[in-house]
C-alpha cells in the first residue's frame, strides 16, 4: 500500500527538462565542446560527482563543468524570466487527489533547495509538499539511492511504502535501488528493457497515477 508519494521535479512536475537539455548543449557549444542532445539526455538527474567524469570522459579534462553549468543556468534563467514556468499535465489533479486521501507528498530533486522552493512557489504548489529533499542534503545524488532513502526517512516511512515518480533513467535507477514503488512518467525518453525491469508501472501522464496508486 502506498503511504506517501515522492516526486522528482524537472521533467516530472515542471516542464523544464527540455530547457535543461537545450541550454546544456548551448552552453557547452559556446565553450567549444560539441555536446549533443544525447549527451545532455544522459546527465538528466545525474549528480555532479558522476556528471563531471562522464562529460570529461567524452570531451576531455578541459571540459569545465562548473563554468559551463553556470552558463547553462544563466541561459535557463533568462528563458524562464521571459516565458515563465510550465507544469506537466496532471500535477494539480494528482496533488489534490493525494491531499483528499491523506497521502503525504515530497520532492526529491537534484536542484538546490532555494531554486526548487522558488520554482514550486511560482507555480503555486509548494504548500502541497511536506518535504523538499535535494541532492545537496545527501552524500550521493541520483542514480544512487541516497536521496530516496533520505526522503522516506524524513517522511517517517520505509521506502517500500513510498511511491516514487520519475521521468528519467537516472531517477528511475535511484528510486528503484532505494526500494521504492517506482513509476516512470516518461518525458523525453521512454523506458528501455533495463528500466522496464525496475519499474512497477509506466504512466502516460500524472493523470494516470491515482489509478496506479489504487491498485498497489
Amino acid at each position: 500500500m502506498v503511504r506517501a508519494v515522492i516526486f522528482d521535479m524537472d521533467g516530472l512536475i515542471l516542464d523544464t527538462e527540455k530547457l535543461l537539455v537545450k541550454y546544456w548543449c548551448q552552453a557547452a557549444n559556446e565553450a567549444g565542446f560539441p555536446m549533443q542532445r544525447e549527451h545532455a539526455l544522459n546527465i538528466r538527474s545525474l549528480a555532479r560527482k558522476f556528471a563531471i567524469p562522464y562529460l570529461q570522459g567524452i570531451f576531455g579534462e578541459d571540459f569545465d563543468y562548473v563554468s559551463i553549468r553556470t552558463r547553462r543556468m544563466e541561459l535557463m534563467t533568462e528563458a524562464l524570466a521571459k516565458d515563465g514556468l510550465e507544469t506537466k499535465k496532471g500535477i494539480r489533479e494528482l496533488l489534490q487527489f493525494l491531499k483528499e486521501n491523506g497521502i503525504p507528498a515530497a520532492v526529491a530533486t537534484a536542484t538546490d533547495y532555494e531554486r526548487a522552493k522558488d520554482y514550486l512557489t511560482k507555480v503555486g504548489i509548494f504548500e502541497y509538499f511536506e518535504k523538499v529533499i535535494c541532492a545537496t542534503m545527501v552524500e550521493s545524488g541520483k542514480p544512487k539511492p541516497d536521496i530516496y532513502l533520505y526522503a522516506a526517512q524524513q517522511l517517517g516511512l520505509p521506502p517500500e511504502q513510498c511511491m516514487a515518480l520519475e521521468d528519467s533513467p537516472n531517477g528511475v535507477r535511484s528510486a528503484a535501488s532505494a526500494g521504492c514503488i517506482t513509476v516512470m512518467v516518461p518525458d523525453l525518453t521512454q523506458p528501455d528493457d533495463e528500466l522496464n525491469g525496475l519499474i512497477f508501472a509506466k504512466a502516460d501522464s500524472l493523470l494516470d497515477v491515482p489509478q496506479i496508486i489504487l491498485r498497489t
